[in-house]
């Protein structure tokens, strides 16, 4: 008994000198479910999920994809410099998820539709030069207005090395291998007449004729952009992309 109330009166001093008040059984309890309810809540807020265009009250800055992102995407049909035209429809597809803030993210496989804003094909400029623009994207719950330029072509040689400029897709110039190639089939070609008509001399001017023609002619022209369907192309957000619907 003694021990008791020397307890309680240490308590009572304790809770004078530092202000402490102690709380029952059922007001700590409340206390703590309604920390924890909170703590829910913010984590469900915030817990990683793809965008289903909902807000939640968050702020739209949480749902944006950071202008400079890099993502890859796959050609859903072939796109060749010679028969595309300008304005021509085509469509790619994401095949890494998008990521914006706080965990949300638009999963692999989204739809990008977009059109062919301009074309060069090699046949006509010597060098063969494809420009593409980007429309909207279907997110599941809705199209989007996207802004994104293609920053390379991975694992394809016929495309000219390097980062592209102004997001320009440009086909490689033909290379000395080719243009020797050229130079042989017309150094035989020229030479045909003069072998017929067993004429060494004539059959040896035109087959340098024939040779120096061809090689000039190869030589300055440059291959068609040939992208068959499933070719990658990595695309770079120009602006940011809001992965919500308002």
């Amino acid at each position: 008994m003694n021990t008791i109330l020397r307890n309680i009166r240490l308590l009572a001093v304790a809770a004078l000198a530092g202000g402490f008040v102690p709380l029952c059984h059922s007001d700590a309890q409340e206390a703590g479910g309604e920390a924890g309810q909170e703590t829910q809540e913010a984590n469900r807020a915030y817990a990683a999920h793809a965008a289903d265009g909902r807000r939640r009250g968050l702020p739209a800055e949480v749902f944006a994809v950071a202008p400079g992102t890099r993502f890859l995407v796959s050609l859903e049909q072939d796109m060749n410099t010679k028969a595309a035209r300008q304005n021509q429809e085509f469509r790619v597809r994401t095949v890494e998820p998008l990521e914006a803030g706080q965990g949300i993210y638009l999963p692999a496989g989204a739809e990008i539709r977009g059109h062919i804003s301009r074309v060069e094909p090699a046949g006509t400029t010597g060098k063969a030069k494809l420009w593409l623009t980007f429309d909207e994207i279907h997110a599941g719950f809705g199209n989007l207005p996207i802004v994104a330029e293609v920053a390379s072509v991975p694992g394809d040689h016929s495309i000219k090395s390097g980062p592209l400029q102004e997001g320009v897709i440009e086909g490689r110039s033909s290379t000395q291998k080719d243009a020797a190639q050229a130079a042989a089939a017309g150094a035989a070609m020229g030479a045909v007449k003069g072998v017929k008509e067993k004429n060494k001399k004539e059959a040896a001017e035109g087959a340098a004729i024939g040779a120096l023609e061809a090689y000039l002619m190869e030589a300055g022209r440059g291959q068609e952009l040939d992208l068959p369907k499933g070719a990658k192309l990595e695309l770079e957000l120009e602006r940011a992309l809001y992965l919500v619907k308002e």
